[in-house]
């Protein structure tokens, strides 16, 4: 088996009995490397992939090497476990991002995988787990995700769950996930299953990687765990020892390459996973349970808008977006301030039917806008207290409050509503530190 290879460059490796897994040896000029035969992703016909004994993967020009064959695989290394068909099904939806990527060796660039094939031929032990189908629904950096994406994946998780899978993984880039996850949150009123949102800091050919582990996780809490919401599972410490499933909308990328950057705001996370065991650890009891139907609403009006106010901020920048957009979502200073300069435009976007609501760049916390003389006076200007709501967890069900309310009033009335956890009612930093669930 010679996956990938093709033309003239997989005749010669079959004429000399290599096959992906064996041990091999390539010396070209000055230079000499070992290591194990892997598939090749590049387009060039002629390009040969070795993983070296220190992890990383290299991309070789065949032409002109001598290659040998050191030592054949072992079959229990390449063997791809076979479904017993007793095991409960999970749905792997691919949208793109640094899980599913591979790195063409011609370039040195990262691309999204392009096939089911390149998702599950790396970790085939997933099959060990749970019976997998997996699908590719975008091929695109999370970067890229949009409002209308997010209808298309919640309809994919639908009928899913519909057709009797236990769990959906939806693989996504990790910059824009905790967006992806609120959207789909405040998409379903009842599931019968979890939707697990998973990434990787790190792409899979660095040694480093978080994919693998990422991944297996998160099928193992697709099909064990109780709970039926929307979660994004990521590492949970810097090492390998477990993994940790947020609750999606109050979860935040805090750090932009450590493998643990993902941490629940105001919240303790759902659950633990130790992947070495095949076990769910539950950190909460008050998860929504396994329902008996998948209800589902996914509908978004994009003419939002987020303000991150700082301190010199001109109030009439907001006149050029008031006749595009229907919601402001602020992330203001402290308890929820801008500067009083801004009372007279908001004051103006509330009357107009605009709905203005406050969050705090603090993040920990929530806003209060009674303490002092700007908040009082932003109050009565029409802006509206989204307690310990995190800006991009609001702006989302901005999004989706606007496509199901006729004016600013039924607006209002949804985003003060808990929907999905996205409020905490109480807040005690007592009750959340980091070791609660290292």
């Amino acid at each position: 088996m010679l996956e990938g290879y093709r033309g003239k460059l997989a005749s010669f490796l079959a004429s000399k009995g290599i096959e992906i897994g064996d041990r091999i040896r390539i010396k070209k000029d000055s230079l000499e490397v070992e290591g194990i035969l892997f598939p090749s992703f590049s387009r060039d016909e002629d390009i040969i992939v070795v993983k070296m004994d220190n992890g990383y993967n290299v991309g070789l020009k065949a032409t002109g090497a001598d290659l040998s064959l050191l030592s054949k695989r072992k079959a229990e290394d390449t063997r791809k476990p076979q479904s017993t068909g007793s095991k409960g099904e999970v749905k792997i939806i691919s949208t793109g991002g640094t899980i599913v990527s591979k790195v063409e060796y011609e370039t040195g660039a990262v691309r999204p995988a392009l096939s089911t094939d390149e998702i599950l031929e790396y970790l085939p032990q997933i099959k060990d787990i749970a019976d997998i189908d997996a699908e590719i629904l975008f091929t695109i950096l999370s970067e890229n995700m949009k409002p209308d994406y997010w209808t298309k994946i919640a309809e994919k998780v639908k009928e899913s769950l519909d057709k009797g899978a236990r769990g959906v993984v939806i693989a996504h880039g990790t910059d824009t996930m905790s967006y992806t996850a609120s959207a789909i949150a405040f998409s379903f009123s009842e599931m019968t299953g979890p939707v697990v949102l998973v990434g990787s800091q790190r792409s899979s050919d660095r040694p480093s990687s978080d994919s693998s582990i990422n991944l297996y996780s998160s099928v193992i809490l697709a099909k064990e765990s109780p709970f039926a919401e929307v979660a994004v599972l990521m590492h949970g410490e810097s090492s390998d020892t477990y993994t940790i499933a947020h609750r999606g909308v109050k979860v935040r990328k805090m750090h932009t390459s450590r493998r643990d950057a993902f941490q629940s705001i105001n919240d303790v996370p759902l659950a633990k996973v130790m992947w070495t065991e095949n076990t769910v650890k539950m950190l909460r009891k008050d998860f929504v349970p396994r329902g008996k139907e998948n209800r589902m609403d996914s509908k978004f009006d994009p003419r939002v808008f987020l303000l991150y106010y700082y301190p010199g901020m001109n109030p009439l920048i907001l006149e050029a977006i008031k006749d595009k957009t229907r919601g402001i979502v602020l992330a203001g200073t402290g308890l929820g301030h801008t500067s009083e300069e801004f009372e007279t435009v908001f004051r103006e976007f509330t009357k107009d039917g605009i709905f203005v609501g406050m969050t705090s760049q603090c993040l920990f916390g929530r806003v209060n806008m009674n303490v002092y003389t700007t908040g009082r006076k932003l109050l009565e200007a029409g802006v509206v207290p989204l307690g310990d709501m995190l800006p991009e967890t609001a702006l989302v069900k901005l999004m989706w409050s606007l496509a199901h309310a006729d004016d600013v009033e039924g607006v209002k009335k949804l985003m003060l509503t808990n929907m999905v956890g996205e409020f905490n009612d109480r807040h005690n930093e007592q009750l959340f530190p980091r070791w609660y669930y290292e």
